[in-house]
C-alpha cells in the first residue's frame, strides 16, 4: 500500500479536496502550526500539522521514561517548528471516565504548560483531546499497509537517542497524527473543543 493510500485511509486529504484552491485558516485566525502528542509510559508519539492547520503527519517517537527530558525535547520541537498549539491525547475509558493513565497525562500536560511559560513560550496553547481508539486505529492502519501484526511496537534501545523513530515504533507517531487530525477537523467543522 502506498503512502497516498495510507493518508487516504486516515482521511487526511479529504479536506484538501473540499477546499481545493482556497486558503483554509483556523476560523479566520492567522496560520497556526500545531503539534500532537500521544503520551505513553515508555514512548510518546509526536505529529505535526502544516501551517494552515489542514494536514497532520507523524513526526517522531520520543522516549517517555524521563519526563524532564521529554518536556525539554518537546519545547525544542516547539521552537524548531514554530508551534503555537500542542494537542495532547487524553486517554478515556470506554464509558468516558478518566482513569489512572488520564491522570498521568493531565499531570504531564500541566508540567509542560508550566515549563513552557518558564521558557518564554507564553503564547503556547496546550489542549487536551479525547484519544480513544487512536492507537488501535494506527495499528490497524499499519497492518493494512503491510506492517507485521504483533511486532509493531518496539522497545527503546539503551543509549539510543531520544528521537527513537524505528519502523516498529511508528505506531505511536501515527496515533499522535490521528489525535491531531481529529482536533484539526473539529476546528474546521466548528465543533467545541473536547476536554479543554
Amino acid at each position: 500500500m502506498s503512502p497516498w493510500e495510507i493518508a487516504k485511509g486516515l482521511r487526511f486529504f479529504a479536506s484538501l479536496r473540499m477546499t481545493r484552491g482556497k486558503r483554509l485558516g483556523l476560523k479566520g485566525e492567522s496560520e497556526m502550526r500545531s503539534l500532537g502528542l500521544d503520551i505513553g509510559d515508555k514512548r510518546t508519539g509526536v505529529a505535526i500539522c502544516d501551517p494552515q492547520g489542514i494536514l497532520a503527519t507523524p513526526l517522531s517517537v520520543l522516549d517517555s521514561e524521563d519526563e524532564d527530558v521529554l518536556v525539554d525535547v518537546i519545547l525544542k520541537l516547539v521552537e524548531q517548528y514554530e508551534v503555537e498549539r500542542i494537542v495532547v491525547g487524553l486517554p478515556r475509558r470506554l464509558n468516558g471516565e478518566l482513569g489512572k493513565q488520564a491522570s498521568k497525562v493531565t499531570t504531564f500536560t500541566d508540567k509542560l504548560s508550566w515549563q513552557a511559560k518558564r521558557s518564554n513560550f507564553n503564547q503556547l496553547d496546550v489542549q487536551l483531546w479525547d484519544e480513544r481508539f487512536s492507537t488501535r486505529a494506527a495499528e490497524r492502519l499499519k497492518i493494512e499497509a503491510g506492517g507485521k501484526g504483533k511486532r509493531l511496537r518496539s522497545r527503546a534501545k539503551r543509549g539510543a537517542p531520544n528521537y527513537n523513530f524505528q519502523p516498529k515504533a511508528k505506531v505511536d507517531a501515527i496515533a499522535a497524527a490521528f489525535i491531531l487530525q481529529g482536533y484539526l477537523d473539529s476546528l474546521r467543522k466548528g465543533e467545541q473543543c473536547r476536554d479543554t
